[in-house]
């Protein structure tokens, strides 16, 4: 955080508060964004009361998601027709995507910029304009980057773990998904860049490094000509300080020769994998464009059991897609109380009008929707609870991640990735970032949370034990 006044006018800086929205791509987003600022000697504030510009950065992923970003504009302008802000920037997937609907809305026409997935190099100067009282929209609208660079970060949450983006964007064509039209084409970071990056958040601290892109598992392909997702982690993982690395958002479709290999082997990689499968009914796969069938997703997930024991795997599928069928459903339903994920997200299909299946025929009624998503995830609640009941007792690794005004912590499992996953309540002195070994003594009401007492701290590296959930 900076504080600095301009020696000749003796003005004090811009004050700014950032509202985040959407994905771990975003987090990233906003820490560069932020990063930038305070560098240049902007006042970061945690409040938007303390500040004097409102920064959003929006997602537009499905419509509740742009739902929630309009929502959040709308009552940025109201603090500032009412004086309690000077400015307001909008920034992120929404601008980019629809950036000339948002200029030319007469509700938005006091943002005083809108920023898409630029190299945010103008961010300083917008904020600087609008701090003088000078038009901040022309100075707006930059090209697509080629490739983030990340390095300048302000961490928005605790320093027991950050994402670490390993490329951008996706060569996908889902035809549920619009991800492609707003960040383009799948660009990967070099090695080294990646080896930088970690780095220098190690030096801020961080221990643990959750490596996510639009599709992990199509690492390399542009930039060295192969899949080089087992390098990018090895590279990542290899850096001193860095306890704890775990992979998002692999595609279920060919997974990289050598993954399993190094999530087994490596000390500080933890056994887990995130694989989101949307789906296992060959029909609606075919219709989502996934390029896989049901069988060969149920292939690669075994395959993945058999090589990676004790892993812990985390998916996701998407609900009511048009067409599903009654038969497809309960198909999906049964796989999910069968396979048991250790982890799992369900959506509701929301009709994207960029999308292709926004003109498929045959859409599945809302309340159909609706009461398929709360059967996957009865389903689905029923086997972590299950699971849980048999963790009481053991002994597993656990990382801290916050620290109440009372001493009271929490943390994480291996087999649990922050914010998403489930959690483990800590009886007994913590502080974030502490890695331990605790004894498990019982599962929370919700049946997902765990109650857990530290019974050795880990100290160095990662240890050898690997403490699997």
């Amino acid at each position: 955080m900076f504080y600095n006044y301009n020696k000749k006018t003796l003005k004090s800086p811009p004050r700014v508060s950032l509202v985040h929205l959407g994905c771990a791509k975003n987090q990233v987003d906003s820490e560069v964004l932020l990063g930038r600022l305070a560098s240049g000697g902007t006042l970061i504030c945690g409040s938007l009361d303390d500040a004097n510009i409102a920064l959003l950065n929006t997602c537009a992923f499905i419509g509740p998601a742009r739902e929630e970003s309009m929502h959040a504009i709308r009552g940025l302008l109201e603090r500032k027709r009412s004086g309690r802000l000077r400015g307001v920037i909008v920034a992120g997937c929404l601008t980019q995507m629809f950036r000339p609907d948002l200029e030319a809305d007469p509700e938005l026409s006091e943002v005083d910029a809108f920023i898409g997935l630029t190299d945010y190099t103008a961010i300083e100067e917008v904020v600087r304009a609008i701090d003088d009282g000078r038009n901040a929209r022309a100075l707006t609208g930059g090209a697509m980057r080629e490739v983030p660079i990340d390095t300048v970060r302000l961490l928005t949450g605790p320093r027991s773990f950050a994402y670490l983006r390993i490329s951008e964007g996706c060569d996908h064509d889902c035809a549920f998904c619009i991800i492609p039209k707003i960040r383009g084409k799948h660009r990967s970071k070099p090695l080294e860049q990646l080896k930088a990056e970690t780095e220098a958040l190690v030096a801020q601290g961080v221990r643990e490094l959750v490596m996510v892109a639009e599709d992990s598992t199509w690492y390399g392909r542009d930039r060295y000509g192969s899949d080089r997702l087992p390098d990018a982690i090895r590279t990542v993982a290899d850096v001193p300080g860095v306890r704890w690395v775990r992979v998002m958002y692999a595609y279920p479709n060919g997974l990289p020769k050598g993954l399993t290999e190094v999530l087994r082997e490596h000390r500080n990689v933890v056994e887990y994998l995130d694989i989101p499968i949307q789906h296992i009914a060959s029909g609606v796969l075919k219709s989502m464009r996934r390029a896989s069938s049901g069988e060969r997703v149920r292939q690669t997930l075994q395959m993945l059991r058999d090589e990676v024991p004790g892993i812990a795997l985390r998916t996701t599928v998407i609900v009511g897609f048009p067409g599903e069928t009654e038969s497809d459903f309960v198909e999906l339903l049964e796989f999910v109380k069968s396979y048991k994920f250790e982890r799992l997200g369900a959506f509701k299909y929301s009709p994207e009008k960029n999308s292709a299946a926004f003109a498929f025929e045959n859409p599945v009624p809302e309340i159909e929707i609706a009461r398929r998503h709360d059967a996957i995830m009865r389903a689905q609640r029923d086997v972590v609870a299950e699971r849980n009941k048999r963790l009481v007792g053991t002994e597993l690794e656990v990382l801290v991640d916050a620290v109440d005004e009372r001493g009271g912590a929490t943390g994480r499992t291996r087999a649990d990735a922050p914010e998403i996953d489930c959690g483990v309540r800590i009886v007994g002195k913590a502080a974030v970032g502490q890695i331990f070994d605790a004894k498990i003594l019982s599962v929370e009401n919700d049946g997902y949370d765990l109650v857990a007492k530290p019974v050795k701290t880990r100290a160095g590296a990662a240890g050898n034990a690997r403490g699997r959930a």
